[in-house]
């Protein structure tokens, strides 16, 4: 359905540590914007995550009547959670105390990201963040996923990964009573700050201390990687770079040469990671590379394909 220039569009982009939430004209023209605490179901209980979506779209909504937007997208990791019957229930009742009246449809941020970065149809996505995932996208949809199995079972490259090989690469130098220093130094005196001063008392103290904590918590270190300058960090930061170019690779069809867009806090500008993938996936034949903007406006975008008769142009406007 085209033409209607006063339709409005509400896109959402929900992630385990922030809700994010955009609202658009047909123009391009953002009307209003918002933002709360983390709303993934996955990460948070139910009535909290559906409390944080909901204040993200009632910030963006402060200014505009519901009424006037036609439809919705909301992206977030895990998206099946919206099914579960307790989740539906609440996010039913919340939704319907925004006054929207617009259908909506939830994705995933696979889908979100793609379109953050490319106005094509398909290609491949790769999200590099605390965990690392890539998906083939036909039609704006995904097709196929690999990756994503989180930091248990897979995980490879993301920011855990990085965490995980930091603290390894410090146990190593302790088993074999190595003096740390560089990245390995940095490890233990974030994880460890009044170390003993034995080599095999910090290798204890270092084991003890991150099995006592989340796991996932391993993540928190991948910025020690990523800042550190000697070789223990670099190869960690080249192996990252391999795996998930790895897992972008496995997506795609022999000879296949269509756009990749890149996300994820990894591959940020000025990240090594950022630098060290875009090289390796040149090199595998990842020539149409491209980095993401922000989720919100893609998920604006893919809210307003149905809508508009200019998605490339709109799509540049949004995102740039």
């Amino acid at each position: 359905m085209h033409g209607d220039e006063t339709a409005l569009v509400l896109g959402l982009d929900i992630g385990g540590t922030n809700s994010r939430a955009l609202v658009s004209d047909l123009s391009g023209r953002v009307l209003g914007r918002g933002e709360a605490a983390g709303g993934n179901p996955n990460s948070h209980p139910a009535d909290q995550a559906v409390r944080q979506i909901a204040n993200a779209a009632r910030s963006a909504l402060a200014e505009i009547d519901p009424a006037a937007v036609r439809n919705c997208v909301i992206g977030m990791a895990g998206v099946s959670k919206m099914v579960d019957p307790e989740f539906s229930a609440l996010f039913d009742h919340a939704w319907s105390r925004l006054g929207l009246l617009c259908p909506r449809r939830a994705i995933s941020d696979c889908e979100v990201a793609f379109a953050a970065g490319t106005p094509e149809p398909g290609g491949t996505v790769l999200i590099a963040g605390t965990g690392a995932i890539a998906a083939r996208i036909e039609q704006h949809r995904i097709v196929a996923t690999i990756g994503g199995h989180g930091w248990l079972l897979g995980d490879e490259g993301s920011a855990f990964w990085l965490g995980r090989e930091a603290v390894r690469a410090a146990l190593r130098a302790l088993d074999r009573d190595e003096p740390l220093h560089g990245l390995t130094a940095a490890v233990r005196d974030r994880l460890l700050p009044t170390a003993p001063d034995a080599p095999a008392a910090q290798r204890k103290q270092l084991i003890s201390t991150v099995n006592a904590a989340p796991p996932i918590r391993l993540a928190e270190l991948a910025p020690l990687v990523t800042a550190a300058a000697d070789e223990t960090a670099a190869d960690i930061v080249l192996r990252a770079a391999r795996v998930l170019a790895d897992t972008a690779a496995a997506t795609r069809a022999h000879g296949e040469t269509r756009t990749i867009v890149l996300a994820g806090g990894l591959v940020a500008p000025g990240n090594p990671v950022r630098e060290a993938l875009r090289g390796t996936l040149s090199k595998r034949g990842f020539q149409d590379q491209r980095t993401a903007g922000p989720g919100e406006a893609g998920a604006a975008w893919l809210a307003a394909l149905d809508l508009t008769a200019d998605p490339e142009s709109l799509h540049e406007r949004l995102l740039g």
